[in-house]
């Protein structure tokens, strides 16, 4: 094989498995949000996964005007 071809093969092969990453975690965090969105209120990732720092630092309870 000649040094150009083996240059286009490395390379493809290295956004394919950049793709297959990509949308393995990206799928992984999609059924994460929907398992959070099925408890149906703030606190549920606090709840789902106790041990992780998740949430954020404005999080207020009940109806809130925006800012």
């Amino acid at each position: 094989m000649k040094k150009s071809t083996k240059l286009i093969l490395a390379i493809g092969l290295a956004a394919a498995a950049g793709l297959i990453v990509y949308s393995v975690r990206r799928h992984q965090s999609n059924r994460r949000y929907a398992r959070i969105s099925d408890e149906g209120y703030e606190t549920a990732a606090d709840i789902l996964y106790p041990d992780k720092s998740h949430g954020r630092r404005k999080l207020r309870y009940g109806p809130v005007l925006p800012d």
